[in-house]
């Protein structure tokens, strides 16, 4: 595990959109939320490039990413927005500079693919968090989203417990590992390829948007034929908004899980508010953490030094 070093008052962070093309009136809305923090905010020189549905050619993409990993005054880059794109990347992503800048990284669902292939070729901790255009742009953002950020000043252990949301069991145990994941459907494309998941012992995320019952029972029928969830230690299901079902006939999502999740060996517990939701939960990917579903409760390491 290797992990970045904190931020401190007067820091630079760095802002780069390596997939979706961000709202730039909201984009511009999140920056002060950042230096009311006392940061500085250096944005990416191809920010405001579009390429259809990507923010830029993957070249332009890949050039910001790389600049504010190689910049030595960024000391943390938190993404735009997510989308799709970054699975584009990560063939020609410089993992050797990385591994020589270790630096905060932070940005969820799209950014699933960079946060797998990340942590797997240098072992950096990566943050899953909310992002600018796409969270802390709006007007809703939310106190608890914003105060999980602070854990990027001072290394501290955080405990989800049900004080922020309802947790249920869906299968029982306790288990220890790194945390890993993050959205399903980025998850399972990683499957076959050199940035595949690897779950074993560890303790795995899934989360995911817009995705009805019977898409979220195949991605789960992919990762179980996979050994994806036998391999975990326990698994944390996170936040699936807007998966309600559009035909009359259909499973629920609950019963979804039930048929995979229920008869694991390691513990699920199913609630927590990490995903395409506010409050947004954010977690160190990587660092340790603990799952007890007797207590209700998961306890997580420091992702910083």
């Amino acid at each position: 595990m290797l992990r970045p070093a904190r931020l401190s008052k007067g820091d630079t962070i760095g802002v780069t959109a390596p997939a979706g093309p961000p709202d730039q009136n909201k984009l511009k809305h999140a920056i002060p939320f950042f230096e009311k923090m006392g940061l500085h905010v250096k944005l990416g020189k191809h920010i405001e490039k579009t390429h259809g549905y990507l923010a830029g050619t993957d070249k332009e993409r890949l050039e910001d990413l790389h600049d504010m990993i190689g910049d030595p005054a960024i000391k943390a880059i938190i993404f735009a927005r997510g989308g799709y794109g970054t699975g584009r990347l990560a063939p020609n992503l410089d993992y050797e500079l990385i591994k020589k800048n270790p630096k905060i990284i932070w940005g969820y669902s799209d950014i699933t693919y960079l946060h797998t292939a990340i942590r797997q070729a240098t072992g950096l901790v990566t943050f899953h968090g909310p992002m600018l255009a796409s969270d802390i742009g709006k007007e809703d953002f939310d106190e608890l989203s914003a105060e999980m950020f602070q854990q990027l000043f001072e290394p501290k252990t955080y405990d989800y417990t049900e004080k922020i949301s309802p947790l249920k069991v869906i299968a029982p145990g306790t288990a220890k590992g790194e945390l890993v994941g993050g959205n399903l459907s980025l998850l399972v494309s990683s499957l076959g390829t050199p940035y595949e998941i690897d779950t074993k012992g560890k303790l795995l995320i899934i989360e995911d948007i817009f995705e009805e019952p019977y898409r979220i029972d195949g991605m789960l029928n992919q990762l179980k034929l996979a050994g994806k969830l036998t391999d975990a230690a326990g698994i944390i299901v996170g936040d699936f908004a807007d998966a309600e079902p559009t035909v009359d006939s259909s499973l629920t999502l609950d019963q979804v899980f039930q048929d995979y999740l229920a008869e694991l060996p390691g513990p699920v517990l199913a609630g927590f508010k990490i995903g395409h939701c506010m409050p947004h939960f954010a977690v160190p990917l990587g660092a340790k953490a603990k799952l007890s579903t007797k207590e209700k409760l998961m306890t997580i390491e420091a992702g910083i030094y």
